[in-house]
């Protein structure tokens, strides 16, 4: 899919600092100062237009929330969501999550989201999913020792996939559904692409995953 150009979007963001901030790296292992509250960190990497992290950050004021998406003309939509609402516990990053060592101390991050991302689906670009064990090592450092890993996707072989990646990295899984919406789960908060596929009648996979610590 082709990303919209918005010419507009640069100095917007730019404006929004007390929403996007700009030098994640200065506060790696102090993310709480930056909230009002000390309160568990939720994450998700590849947020999008924002309305998962939005979303979420406004049903849980007891929870901090950080969304992570690289393009401009995509995590735009995400700030104007947040500017609307005024949420304090909400912090977003136009940042690469290839560095995500580089923003999160080690065990940081309460809880981890991936949602919807791309499945690259051809096996020379298998580095580049989300789910790859590059990606976990990373998740790995960043992650508290109990943290949970939350995945969704529409996408069967990409789900295939990251069940292998997970389990064969350690990873424990559980609350595992292969048709999330007929599962009757509770408080699923939707992203964009998750509306769109589930009018479509489609699938979407969904799990848990902790990882396996041998004492």
């Amino acid at each position: 899919m082709r990303l919209r150009n918005k010419p507009w979007a640069k100095d917007y963001i730019t404006e929004q600092a007390h929403i996007v901030e700009s030098d994640p790296a200065a506060w790696k292992g102090s993310w709480q100062e930056k909230f009002p509250s000390e309160q568990p960190l939720y994450v998700e990497v590849g947020s999008g237009k924002g309305r998962f992290v939005n979303e979420l950050a406004q049903q849980n004021p007891q929870v901090n929330v950080i969304g992570i998406e690289m393009s401009e003309s995509v995590i735009v939509s995400g700030v104007e969501k947040a500017v609307e609402e005024a949420k304090s516990n909400l912090i977003l990053l136009q940042e690469d999550v290839n560095y995500l060592t580089d923003f999160f101390e080690k065990g940081e991050i309460d809880r981890l989201y991936i949602n919807f991302t791309d499945p690259w689906p051809k096996n020379r670009h298998a580095k580049r999913r989300l789910t790859h064990e590059g990606f976990l090592q990373k998740y790995e450092e960043v992650i508290k020792r109990e943290a949970e890993i939350h995945f969704k996707t529409d996408n069967q072989g990409l789900f295939e996939y990251s069940l292998e990646s997970l389990t064969s990295y350690g990873f424990q899984l559980q609350n595992v559904s292969l048709n999330l919406h007929e599962s009757g789960m509770k408080n699923n908060i939707m992203t964009e692409y998750e509306e769109k596929f589930f009018r479509k009648g489609m699938r979407i996979y969904r799990l848990e995953a902790r990882l396996h610590h041998n004492e």
